[in-house]
């Protein structure tokens, strides 16, 4: 009977045992519900560790979904329903503060139904906050996940409201969030300021390799800036770190950007925004799904695999788009398919996908047309007029990637003074 009692102390002993060493290993990569994480995001530093930043002060908050800690808690609900904060205004970038606007789309001033804060648009007519926005504000917070793409609007937003903030003698503070592409790799050509717009409106490259919080700093320094700013730094984010490695679940930063594989080939695939080309928006899967009516898929996928580019695979494929280009019409062209996410170079791929586009079909594709100073959109999307040229004239890719690898560089060396991590 008594070793009988002594196995049975035994296994319960290795059972617990076991059941903690698996709960530790939840909490250590974000799974463990309801448990302190070790990685921590700047919102839960913030509410945690550093609501002194806050108290006392009248606090306007620009975010969107994507504004939650890592149990999906709202910041919005957070802030407002915690007794040492004074929630005053609500402000919202493209695709709004609920994120149910399309892009492009205006959204107008209203009072949030569940909080009854005002909620103003810092996208269209006023991309920047008047005054008036901020008369009830001491110190705005920006808590909105970035997807490390140049041309992606919420870090403009940011500036935007950081001239804001200095002009009116504000507080301004980031809550920094994960860089879904790393924070190890920069590509493609840094922006010529000629072609600045609210879709590049900094010389960075198109994959910059920077935290929100990061390029806060760089802009508020080398633009002049010059606003009272805070970073609210993460804890345990790894520059090395994709997304998925940090155990956060994904919420859409926007209506396009449903998932991670999104988000790691917006880079280099959403440059056929410039085009006469679908980029599959009106599908499950955009930026994903490349087509247009006069693509051969079969041709179009073993053209482009013959390429034998790192990480991924094009799969021939149809789809109809249900808004945007070629919205109803039956379109041709290749899915990708992302194999290895570290191996995988999205500028290249960009540009070699809208390159093949150009070869393959000189009589019907075509890029977006030039405005009055003859700027593409495609221009202000890659950052330049001369790699359009070098498409026309059927430079290779690799020639092109030579021609900008000086300017990227430099950029380099200047961002290596604006790491937190």
């Amino acid at each position: 009977m008594k070793k009988i009692l002594v196995a049975f102390v035994t296994l319960t002993l290795v059972l617990t045992s076991l059941t903690m060493a698996f709960a530790d290993k939840g909490e250590s990569n974000g799974k463990g519900k309801g448990k302190k994480k070790s990685f921590q995001l700047g919102v839960e530093v913030l509410l945690d560790e550093q609501k002194h930043l806050i108290e006392g002060k009248r606090v306007g908050l620009i975010t969107n979904p994507t504004g939650v800690d890592q149990e999906l808690n709202s910041i919005v609900d957070r802030l407002y329903e915690d007794p040492d904060v004074e929630l005053t205004a609500l402000y919202g970038p493209e695709h709004g503060v609920r994120g149910d606007a399309q892009a492009g789309e205006y959204v107008e001033f209203y009072i949030d139904e569940s909080t009854g804060l005002p909620v103003y648009s810092l996208y269209g007519q006023t991309r920047k906050p008047t005054p008036e926005m901020l008369e009830n504000v001491d110190v705005l917070l920006f808590d909105i996940q970035d997807v490390g793409t140049r041309f992606y609007t919420y870090i403009y937003t940011m500036a935007y409201a950081m001239e804001a903030a200095a002009e009116n003698d504000i507080e301004f503070i980031v809550l920094d969030r994960p860089n879904p592409l790393g924070g190890h790799k920069v590509e493609g050509p840094v922006l010529d300021p000629e072609y600045a717009s609210f879709v590049g409106n900094y010389p960075i490259p198109l994959r910059h390799g920077m935290t929100v919080g990061e390029l806060a700093t760089l802009f508020n320094e080398e633009f002049d800036i010059n606003a009272d700013l805070t970073v609210v730094e993460m804890k345990k984010w790894k520059r090395n770190m994709y997304y998925d490695d940090t155990g956060l679940e994904w919420v859409l930063p926007s209506p396009n950007m449903p998932t991670l594989d999104t988000a790691i080939v917006y880079p280099g695939a959403a440059l056929i925004e410039g085009t006469n080309v679908s980029e599959g928006r009106g599908t499950t899967k955009p930026f994903e799904l490349i087509g247009a009516p006069f693509v051969n898929s079969k041709d179009f996928a073993a053209a482009l695999n013959d390429l034998e580019l790192p990480g991924v695979t094009f799969r021939a494929a149809s789809f109809t788009p249900t808004i945007s280009k070629h919205s109803g019409t039956l379109s041709h062209g290749v899915q990708i398919h992302i194999q290895n996410e570290k191996a995988y170079k999205p500028i290249e791929t960009g540009l070699h996908i809208v390159k093949t586009l150009h070869d393959m079909y000189p009589d019907d594709f075509e890029f977006r047309a030039e405005n009055s100073a003859g700027i593409s959109f495609f221009d202000n999307l890659i950052g330049n007029g001369w790699i359009r040229e070098a498409i026309e004239n059927g430079e290779s890719v690799k020639e092109m990637e030579k021609r900008w690898k000086h300017d990227l560089k430099e950029f380099e060396k200047v961002r290596r003074g604006y790491l937190l991590y």
